[in-house]
């Protein structure tokens, strides 16, 4: 028997999450008193203890790719990009799933989606999704959700943190945009902690958008830092054809730091976070490429990483770094033209100094963070 059409709303993709009611200030910071780690395990610390009602029947949400550590801060500061690179993820209330339970109806995308497992306890939108379930009290339906991989796997771009912001949004906005930003990347750094580590330099600009740096994690505060409107601040990022598992990149780090680098890894990381604030992209560039811990560790296990990065610089990068574990180099500049050039000559390098083949990417910085794209009346 036919049903009639359901109503379906298309948002533009810079539309601000459902949730945002209020704008951030400068520097913004979204606290969480209680320990983050035991906020969202039950359904007790929720916003809305009670069981909470769907407003859609369906609903997707984008979250953009991200760029962590930025070089010299590591675990802490990390920022959203844009050019529609991203994952989506579609939630929609499902009769045939137990309720106040969470089900994986698909995969799909890239040539990744069919490495990941469909079991929600062990994949990252389910994690998130289901985390945020147990924020609102979610127990009288069940969820089905659908996971488009944008992000390739090990890709330094926060594949993971993608996944699971989008899929916390949805949920969020299922049923009503309850969940409050700082509860949403909570909901995320759960997925994180189980996939990667507990660290939301990732999953907090992909939720929040822009520059983020985090303060502390016992108790969590996050701290939003706005890149000036009026400036221009553009991406080069290059992903050769390899796979930079995190876990095998955190073991190549060392155990020991020598206080020295540690005075200089602290005055590069203050002088970025200066030089976002202040919309100063040549002093952001050189601070990024500054890192005398992490990334002399790293970027030997990516082939070609040390001669891109030099070229990179010699065609005018204001600075050049390994995006997140890697293995994708990040280089920034203020001009995209400038930047299509910056990101030929990174290509080139990747093929001749590491004999890998590679994609480049010119993208602005994204200022929205994860988004409702469609919803489906219920």
């Amino acid at each position: 028997m036919a049903t009639a059409a359901t109503p379906t709303t298309t948002f533009p993709p810079t539309r601000t999450p459902l949730n945002r009611n209020r704008p951030f200030s400068q520097l913004s910071r979204l606290r969480c008193s209680a320990g983050a780690k035991s906020l969202i395990l039950t359904a007790s610390t929720a916003s809305n203890p009670t069981d909470s009602s769907p407003v859609f029947r369906s609903l997707t949400a984008f979250a953009p790719a991200t760029v962590a550590n930025l070089g010299p801060g590591f675990d802490f500061l990390g920022c959203a990009v844009g050019g529609g690179l991203g994952d989506t993820v579609t939630v929609s209330v499902d009769p045939a799933v137990v309720p106040g339970t969470l089900s994986i109806a698909e995969i799909c995308g890239s040539s990744c989606a069919s490495k990941l497992g469909r079991d929600p306890l062990w994949n990252c939108a389910g994690i998130a999704g289901i985390a945020a379930m147990r924020m609102l009290g979610v127990r009288s339906v069940g969820l089905s959700l659908s996971l488009h991989k944008g992000l390739p796997l090990g890709s330094g771009l926060g594949s993971s943190a993608a996944s699971a912001a989008a899929a916390a949004l949805a949920v969020s906005e299922l049923f009503g945009g309850c969940l409050t930003p700082d509860e949403l990347v909570l909901a995320g750094l759960e997925s994180e902690k189980k996939v990667s580590g507990y660290h939301a330099d990732n999953v907090g600009p992909s939720i929040l958008g822009g520059f983020v740096l985090i303060r502390s994690y016992e108790p969590f505060e996050i701290i939003q830092l706005e890149f000036p409107h009026d400036r221009d601040l553009f991406f080069v990022l290059v992903s050769p054809d390899f796979e930079a598992p995190t876990k095998k990149m955190r073991e190549a780090l060392p155990a020991n730091i020598p206080l020295k680098d540690h005075i200089w890894n602290s005055s590069q990381a203050a002088a970025l976070v200066a030089a976002v604030v202040q919309g100063n992209v040549r002093v952001l560039g050189s601070a990024m490429a500054a890192d005398a811990i992490v990334e002399p560790r790293r970027a030997p296990l990516i082939p070609g990483m040390v001669g891109v990065k030099k070229a990179a610089m010699e065609a005018g990068a204001f600075g050049c770094t390994i995006s997140g574990s890697g293995p994708t180099a990040v280089a920034v500049i203020d001009e995209e033209e400038k930047g299509n050039q910056i990101a030929s000559r990174m290509v080139e390098a990747f093929t001749k100094e590491g004999n890998l083949q590679s994609i480049a990417t010119v993208a602005k910085l994204d200022r929205v963070g994860a988004r409702v794209i469609r919803t489906e009346a219920a």
